[in-house]
């Protein structure tokens, strides 16, 4: 393929993207909607239609769900929720559904509505597919950007200019080429773009195998005694495994934990599983779709090739154990996404662009440590020898199990010290202010403004987030003693060369208290990009560090 070969057709299509991205995903709809909020010409192709494929990915976290606050969609997916929003994010331990309980976790994954101070939005248990269709409708509301179903990469070549992009139509069978400036696969395990840039996937493959059963089972809900939780893990001799409900319409999963060396997990057998597994034998069941799934710590050796990049699952695929694959995905499209349109747009630099790997890939190692560690303690794990006897010896036992379970899984259903808590620390465009940089506690998440972290939250005396007030570029965040000529020189600085920067000086005390000094710089991924008591005399040079303008390896 060469550029010669573009048609007069495809010269007609439509104003050629600055990016093209591919697959639809959640990482890939994140991606597109960071830039297409900021105007940027985006084509993002999925080769399927999306509908009606497996769940996967069932909780949205706090920090993505606050991603969807800042594109304005929280509330769509709030109003989205099948089970509501009051329904009880509590996972239940249990020997089966008919037997025993042996412990439980209230509040898993932070999905309880109402104001937390340590963040903006809850969590919230919803199915992939829910949360796709949510981002979906609003990426069709954004007018530079352009999402083609049935549409694949099929090739690609790029130079000092851009990329060229051959697409095929799988619906028509035609092909046409695409020019952009940047590439983006966002296109899943199987990446057609990894491949392509000869990247490779490093780490330890197959850790289990696993099949993920949709089931519909009217009544199920009620005729155990648990009551309502978003997950029952059943620790027992014949078919540990997971279950809870999905959606409404009495939909539900169902995942064991344990196979057999080259068991398949069949529409046919899983109904009798089921069964086996909860203890209620004469529950209706309608088998509604297997999925097969590997589980595997595996990341990319590299995340990009000059103008083309990876995002979500196709550099980074770990356990699904503490629900972080798709949120991790959305925090790359964010990541990447803002520094892309920034380079676009003429006020971000190379660096900015080198340091999304730089930033990512030590976040997705300490993430697929967590997921690791998660997915060592299964039920299988769990499980004891006369855990169901209704003896005293097993009353005992299941005592004892239980006070194992409250330790050994408190940090997948608590987690967000590792939600809210990663940070930037090595990042070329970050100024480090030399403070010791806090300890990451899963359970215990303590905000820090330390250059790098996520930016404290607090909610302000009008019922606004601080979050609310940030701007789409830069933001200085500034304490009611600051000097207005000092934010005017900010603002002189920022304008002379082309960084957005908003100013804003919230009045209630405890935001100083949270950033503990006068000024503090945030990104617009509302990470701390500097912090000081006094803005510097050359704040030109600060803000040209920060969008990555300055040469990489430069000193403030």
């Amino acid at each position: 393929m060469n550029r010669e070969q573009i048609t007069e057709h495809d010269r007609e299509h439509k104003a050629q993207p600055q990016v093209l991205i591919v697959g639809a995903g959640p990482a890939g709809l994140a991606l597109a909607i960071e830039l297409g909020q900021r105007d940027i010409r985006c084509l993002l192709i999925e080769r399927n239609d999306r509908v009606g494929y497996a769940p996967r990915a069932k909780t949205t976290n706090v920090r993505t769900r606050e991603y969807m606050r800042r594109w304005g969609i929280a509330d769509k997916l709030r109003a989205a929720s099948p089970l509501g929003l009051d329904y009880p994010s509590n996972v239940v331990f249990c020997t089966r559904l008919n037997g025993p309980r042996l412990a439980s976790i209230e509040n898993a994954m932070n999905c309880a509505p109402g104001k937390n101070s340590l963040y903006s939005e809850h969590a919230q248990w919803i199915p992939q597919y829910s949360v796709e269709e949510v981002m979906r409708s609003h990426v069709q509301t954004l007018p530079s950007v352009e999402l083609r179903f049935s549409c694949e990469l099929a090739l690609f070549e790029q130079d000092a200019a851009g990329v060229v992009a051959q697409l095929n139509d799988l619906e028509s069978g035609s092909s046409f080429d695409v020019r952009c400036q940047y590439l983006v696969g966002a296109d899943g395990a199987r990446s057609t773009v990894r491949a392509a840039i000869g990247a490779k996937l490093e780490g330890a493959y197959g850790l289990s195998r696993n099949y993920n059963v949709v089931f519909r089972a009217p009544g199920l809900a009620e005729a155990h005694r648990h009551g309502p939780a978003i997950m029952y893990w059943q620790i027992n001799g014949d078919v540990p495994s997971l279950i809870g409900p999905m959606d409404s319409g009495d939909k539900w999963f169902f995942m064991p934990t344990q196979l057999r060396e080259g068991q398949k997990v069949t529409a046919e057998d899983a109904p009798d599983l089921i069964r086996r597994a909860t203890g209620l034998s004469t529950q209706e069941i309608e088998v509604l779709s297997t999925d097969e799934w590997v589980a595997s710590r595996l990341i990319a050796d590299k995340y990009s090739d000059r103008r083309v990049f990876l995002v979500g699952d196709a550099c980074h695929l770990h356990p699904p154990f503490g629900g972080y694959g798709m949120n991790m995905g959305v925090a790359d499209g964010v990541d990447l996404g803002w520094k892309i349109a920034a380079v676009l747009q003429g006020w971000g630099g190379q660096t900015l662009l080198d340091s999304y790997e730089q930033e990512r890939r030590p976040v997705h190692n300490f993430v697929m440590d967590e997921a690791v560690a998660n997915h060592a303690v299964l039920g299988n794990q769990l499980w004891q020898e006369g855990l169901e006897d209704a003896t005293d010896a097993g009353e005992q036992m299941r005592q004892a199990v239980g006070t194992r379970i409250k330790v050994a899984k408190m940090r997948e259903f608590n987690t967000l010290g590792v939600v809210l808590g990663y940070r930037y620390d090595s990042s070329p465009v970050i100024a480090p202010d030399g403070s010791e940089a806090p300890v990451i506690d899963f359970l215990n998440y303590v905000p820090s403004a330390r250059p790098g972290a996520l930016a404290p939250h607090a909610w302000l005396h009008d019922g606004t987030s601080l979050y609310d007030h940030f701007g789409r570029g830069f933001t200085l965040l500034a304490s009611l003693d600051a000097d207005a000529t000092v934010l005017d020189d900010a603002r002189r600085a920022a304008g002379a060369i082309g960084v957005p920067l908003t100013v804003i000086q919230p009045a209630e005390r405890v935001v100083g208290q949270l950033y503990a000094a006068r000024y503090a710089l945030i990104r617009p991924d509302q990470h701390v990009a500097w912090r000081a008591d006094a803005w510097p005399a050359d704040g030109a040079a600060l803000l040209k560090h920060v969008s990555g303008q300055a040469v990489q390896g430069s000193v403030l």
